[in-house]
């Protein structure tokens, strides 16, 4: 604790230097920046605590925090994580004291949580800055950042954020289909206050008719449900088709009579009934956003994609050594959320005809194929290689241990073979050239890029209804610029266009590679 002192600076004249300094600076007269608020009230709440007290030997730097001035241990105490303090309180009556200063509180709800909100507003409400912290910042902290609802096929995306004196819960939502490139939407589902010391209350906001009493239960570690106590207020006086017509226009912008495709609002009623049964009675599961690397083709995140009748869905487009991968955060019937909608193969460029040749479909069909089966090859003769080693391994078993480490060195250099050859095709590839979709595609959106910078071989996956007889199908990605790519589905003969979300999310790093890959496995396996 001698060391704390001296560290802090304390001097000789039962002062520390910041004292010394603001006594130097009265002397010298006002200073032209504004006043630091909090600084003054720690002054002035550590004349307030250390009133009675007997003033330090002159001659003596202190040998004990005690013995330092409350004003600094405000300081000091004030710079401490928050979790940290309860113990701190625990070791003596002083520091109990020291720590009911709502200066030290009011500086953990800004640097952990950003609350930037005037704090002070609370004491007409009788709620300190310490009642903030330890009964809704704190208390609720597992709960902020990005999870996926578990509402069947549909999942969703809601981010959890402190957002003022409240932590809200948003259900972000694609544009209205098809304007890919506008930017999302957004609702609240429920909120969480300080009304009174006691403790925090919990609102549900679905529905027209305000806040309502709702329940957060934090079910264990990254995962959380949200139930609706006044599951009335979601009712509306013209019954379920005024509710349903109320979400159509909501969802997708538009009435049913504006929909003239048959299939399309069958797909849009069978949504309807089956989200609105849960009734904002849901049980939410975390997700993070892709780690990034320099070598990545382009950033990782959260794109907004078009997909047919389905509408628009949102899809994490992460990288895996030689393989990106397209994984949905919402989904459909036919594809559920959790599921890879797409693989781009990183190792197998294509390099895309002259204008004319690429408007034949059949043109394109028959390059895509090539890559294909070059791609089959490959994995057969990899598989053929691999069993030939095995074979090597029980024969000669004395040998095993010399012959490891040769073949690794062999993967390693075929691995890093690939991946140059990825990189030299990256480098090669012109800046951008002209694209066109070929004639029989269909797009939702006609107004893609007409420029792209590269394409590589994929797969994307089809199934039937119910995700029925699912398998992955050839097709072509294609990279527009830093925050859209396509895709066209050969099989389908249809192009699905992604643009990146653009949108900072709080908390939603992954802590580790293995972390993100392991929530990857977990959303796949609910819906597989």
């Amino acid at each position: 604790m001698a060391v704390c002192a001296r560290l802090c600076g304390v001097g000789p004249s039962r002062g520390c230097r910041r004292r010394g300094a603001q006594r130097e600076q009265r002397r010298e007269g006002p200073a032209d920046s504004e006043p630091d608020t909090d600084a003054e009230e720690e002054r002035i709440e550590g004349a307030r605590l250390g009133q009675g007290q007997a003033p330090a030997p002159a001659a003596r730097a202190p040998l004990s925090l005690l013995e330092l001035p409350p004003e600094l241990l405000v300081q000091i105490f004030g710079s401490l994580p928050g979790t940290d303090l309860p113990s701190l309180a625990r070791v003596c009556s002083t520091f109990r004291r020291i720590l009911r200063t709502d200066t030290i509180w009011r500086r953990r709800c800004r640097e952990e949580y950003g609350v930037c909100e005037n704090l002070r507003k609370l004491e007409i409400t009788g709620v300190s800055c310490r009642d903030v912290y330890a009964k809704l910042l704190h208390q609720y902290r597992h709960i902020l950042g990005l999870w996926q609802p578990d509402i069947g096929p549909y999942g969703g995306l809601l981010n959890v954020v402190v957002d003022g004196l409240f932590i809200i819960g948003w259900m972000y939502l694609p544009p209205h289909d098809p304007h890919v490139d506008d930017p999302m939407r957004f609702k609240p589902l429920f909120r969480i206050h300080l009304m009174e010391r006691k403790s925090a209350t919990v609102e549900c906001m679905y529905g027209h008719k305000g806040p309502h009493n709702g329940h957060v239960q934090i079910v264990k570690k990254d995962e959380f449900s949200t139930k609706c106590n006044q599951t009335d207020h979601h009712r509306m006086s013209g019954g379920r088709q005024e509710e349903f017509r109320t979400w159509l226009r909501e969802e997708w912008g538009r009435t049913l009579e504006d929909i003239f495709h048959e299939h399309m609002q069958e797909l849009i009623l069978m949504k309807f009934i089956y989200t609105s049964q849960y009734d904002n009675c849901l049980t939410y599961r975390r997700i993070y956003l892709p780690p990034s690397s320099a070598d990545d083709l382009l950033k990782p995140g959260l794109f907004k994609g078009t997909y047919g009748s389905h509408g628009l869905e949102i899809v994490m487009l992460s990288f895996h050594g030689k393989k990106a991968k397209g994984t949905k955060i919402t989904g459909d019937p036919n594809i559920p959320a959790g599921q890879q909608t797409v693989e781009i193969d990183l190792v197998h460029p294509i390099q895309l005809p002259d204008i004319e040749n690429l408007r034949n479909f059949n043109e394109l069909s028959r390059i895509v194929l090539e890559v294909q089966e070059q791609v089959r090859r490959e994995q057969q003769q990899q598989e053929e290689e691999e069993g030939q080693g095995e074979g090597e391994g029980h024969s000669r078993q004395g040998d095993s241990q010399q012959a490891e480490q040769p073949a690794q060195r062999d993967d390693a250099g075929a691995e890093g073979t690939e991946a140059a050859g990825a990189a030299a095709a990256q480098e090669s590839a012109p800046t951008s050239q002209p694209f066109v979709l070929p004639v029989g595609v269909i797009s939702r959106n006609e107004d893609y890029p007409r420029t792209c910078r590269m394409c590589f071989y994929g797969t994307g996956l089809i199934a039937g209804h119910g995700f029925t007889s699912p398998e992955r199908t050839p097709g072509i990605f294609i990279l527009f610029d830093d925050d859209r790519f396509g895709f066209i589905w050969l099989e389908l003969k249809s192009f699905s266009l992604y643009s990146r979300i653009k949108v900072s999310f709080q908390n939603a790093a992954a802590p580790s590679r293995e972390a993100f890959d392991e929530m990857l496995k977990n959303i796949q396996s609910m819906t597989t």
